[in-house]
């Protein structure tokens, strides 16, 4: 794959690493929010989930940017108002109200990066290439993920957590401006199109048994490592930051992974569908084990924890799935649209799991009480994975 080097393309991944830090770095500083400005679990579970709900509400918006001035403009604009600027705000915090509001303007910077690349595989590869594709550009950004375990626990340890997050803004600026300079825009489709139209979009009835899965495949990994798995190791096992950021950084390394290697399982099994049905089969069982088992052990915690992040992948399975069935017109709005749905599944989990942390941990010890947490990311889960069932099979799937 020899195009994800080329420059512009690079730096629309450095934005996604940015963006993938960005949504899992409040599990590393749970234990330092919480002793210097007085936020909690259930303050960080809000923080977490108005990331997730501005980025969620901005991906109609981004749709209209893409399709109308193209990634180069869309993607830059953003991150370096929203993402530079939600940095700068997190780094001069002084009470958890301003921590909501810098992780509200970094969903919002980092809303537009990672469909900037997969607009530009939807309109120069063919549908066979874009869950490799797709795959390459999360698994290599994931890289950001990694970055927000105990590489930012050393690195806070050096210059202290404020000091980091104001060189963080400055890099999310500079990589903003660096995506301005060098991404070319695709070539716009050939001919007069139809005006693309969101209800066009809502009629395309194949997208209707794969959208429920879409709206919850990401929720469990997305929440449990940005968020849950630093408050449950901590509390359960009494985990000190340097476990809790190396456990994190195994579950980014096992996104990174499963993303990379997702285009030869996909030749392997034979399906977008097919392999994102055995991804979801396996989450579920993770699941279901930390539910049951949720305090037999730290190493088997750990393990299990990682686990949920092997099937990090079906996010590009579903995903290129779906864009099978787009009409060209409708690339930029189609995609943002499942991205709408997939990432407001993981804002209102994440909102909501905090009442269930509030009420199991207030009637339950901590191990009970973060064992509902993940039979809450699992049940949902299920219920997707059945109407999921019933999905179209990918009209590429020869391969």
């Amino acid at each position: 794959m020899r195009w994800i080097m080329s420059p512009g393309l690079m730096s629309l991944v450095l934005g996604y690493a940015l963006s993938q830090f960005y949504r899992a770095f409040l599990a590393v500083l749970s234990p330092t929010l919480h002793a210097e400005l007085g936020a909690g679990p259930a303050d960080l579970a809000l923080s977490s989930g108005l990331w997730y709900i501005a980025f969620a509400a901005m991906q109609l918006p981004v749709g209209w940017a893409l399709d109308r001035f193209g990634p180069r403009e869309a993607v830059s604009v953003l991150l370096a108002v929203g993402g530079a600027g939600g940095a700068l705000v997190f780094a001069l915090a002084q009470a958890p109200w301003h921590i909501h509001v810098a992780m509200a303007l970094l969903g919002i910077g980092c809303a537009p990066v990672m469909m900037g690349s997969f607009f530009i595989f939807a309109r120069t590869l063919p549908p066979a290439s874009m869950s490799a594709a797709g795959g390459a550009v999360v698994g290599l950004g994931s890289l950001g993920n990694m970055l927000g375990a105990a590489p930012l626990v050393w690195i806070i340890d050096q210059t202290g957590w404020r000091e980091a997050l104001g060189g963080l803004a400055l890099i999310t600026l500079a990589v903003s401006l660096a995506i301005f300079a060098i991404v070319r825009n695709p070539a716009s489709p050939a001919g007069k199109l139809p005006p693309a139209r969101l209800r066009d979009l809502l009629a395309v009835r194949e997208l209707r048994c794969i959208l429920p899965l879409m709206g919850v495949t990401y929720a469990a990994s997305a929440c449990i490592r940005g968020l849950w798995a630093g408050p449950y190791l901590a509390e359960v096992f009494g985990a000190s930051d340097y476990r809790i950021g190396w456990v994190t950084l195994g579950m980014g390394l096992a996104m990174v992974t499963a993303n990379l290697s997702v285009g030869r399982v996909v030749r392997l099994i034979g399906s977008d569908k097919r392999t994102s049905v055995a991804n979801t089969l396996l989450l579920c069982a993770v699941l279901a084990t930390l539910w049951l088992a949720p305090g037999a052990s730290l190493w088997l915690s750990s393990v299990l924890l990682v686990m949920v992040c092997i099937s990090d992948s079906s996010y590009s399975l579903i995903m290129s799935h779906g864009r099978v069935y787009l009409p060209h017109h409708l690339v930029g709005r189609g995609i943002t649209f499942m991205n709408m749905v997939s990432i407001s599944g993981v804002g209102i989990m994440q909102f909501l799991s905090r009442p269930v942390y509030l009420q199991t941990s207030a009637a339950h010890p901590p191990a009970q009480a973060y064992g509902y947490i993940f039979l809450f990311f699992l049940i949902p889960l299920a219920i997707g994975l059945v109407f999921y069932l019933f999905s179209p099979e990918d009209r590429h799937a020869g391969y």
